[in-house]
């Protein structure tokens, strides 16, 4: 990963979840939402356990909020945190790990989601591209909210009614848009492909709302075909595209409403173009006579 990459990745991405899953709830399964939300930002727990799919294993790292003061590192099997929280999933890209990306992770945990995370070691794109990766991501979603009714210490505290939020980047990220289009689940009501390149057509399926986040000189994963992607999906959806390095600000305000979260708000804030600026450039104008 170049340090352009790596500079856009830790300073933007975590604003661009904070904001993008403030849209978790408001979709087809978001008419529960209820609660108030926290008024300050949660210690992080985590727990380890693996899981598979067929002859496919994996580990993943469930961060959650925790009891004890907030700020510090994730702390291994912490008590839970007092409370029902939603699920956003997140998946890291080629050669990383949920280790390597707390600073998305960390900040979601804080604002009161329970975040599985899996550590794909041999992540390769021909699992991305052939589907495996987004099954795979479908499984610890599966294997998440069974864990609220599995006499695991996070049993009760898992939201299970309200869809679910999916994020990831680069590779994670294409993994992420598979789950809106080729491998649709229909779970999902909110997704956040950072830097992702267009994984197929809009599935009917799934009724999410999306934002895509893209650094417009990233040299791996084109914003071009990121954009053909966002033009693809129907309302609402929404873009973050930032220049390497990006700016984002954090804010300790969680925003409204946080059991079954219409919004996540405000615990990063990230500071994006408008929406026009992800819009793909037109064609020139063709010379009178020339035929399309």
């Amino acid at each position: 990963m170049t340090m352009q990459r790596r500079s856009f990745l830790t300073l933007s991405a975590a604003g661009a979840a904070g904001v993008g899953m403030s849209l978790l709830g408001t979709g087809h399964a978001g008419a529960t939402a209820s609660a108030g939300a926290p008024t300050q930002r949660f210690a992080v727990g985590v727990r380890q356990y693996a899981w598979s799919r067929g002859s496919r294993r994996w580990a993943t790292y469930v961060y959650y909020p925790a009891t004890g003061t907030s700020g510090g590192s994730p702390v291994t099997s912490a008590p839970v945190a007092q409370g029902v929280f939603p699920v956003c999933e997140f998946m890291h890209g080629f050669s990383s790990s949920p280790q390597k990306s707390l600073a998305i992770i960390r900040p979601l945990a804080e604002a009161g989601f329970i975040v599985p995370a899996p550590h794909f070691a041999n992540l390769s794109g021909q699992d991305v591209y052939n589907g495996n990766q987004s099954k795979d991501v479908s499984e610890v979603i599966t294997r998440t909210l069974a864990l609220n009714t599995a006499g695991d210490p996070l049993a009760g505290h898992i939201n299970t009614a309200v869809g679910v939020g999916a994020s990831g980047h680069s590779m994670g990220g294409m993994t992420t848009h598979g789950l809106l289009t080729s491998w649709p689940d229909a779970r999902i009501t909110a997704a956040i492909p950072m830097s992702c390149v267009d994984m197929g057509n809009p599935s009917p399926a799934v009724r999410a709302k999306v934002l895509f986040t893209h650094g417009d000189r990233d040299g791996t994963c084109p914003i071009s075909s990121a954009r053909q992607a966002y033009r693809e999906l129907p309302p609402p959806r929404r873009s973050a595209p930032s220049a390497a390095p990006a700016t984002a600000t954090t804010s300790a305000t969680p925003g409204p409403s946080t059991r079954s979260w219409t919004g996540c708000g405000g615990v990063c804030t990230a500071t994006p173009r408008p929406a026009t600026a992800f819009a793909p450039t037109p064609p020139p104008a063709r010379p009178p006579g020339n035929p399309p």
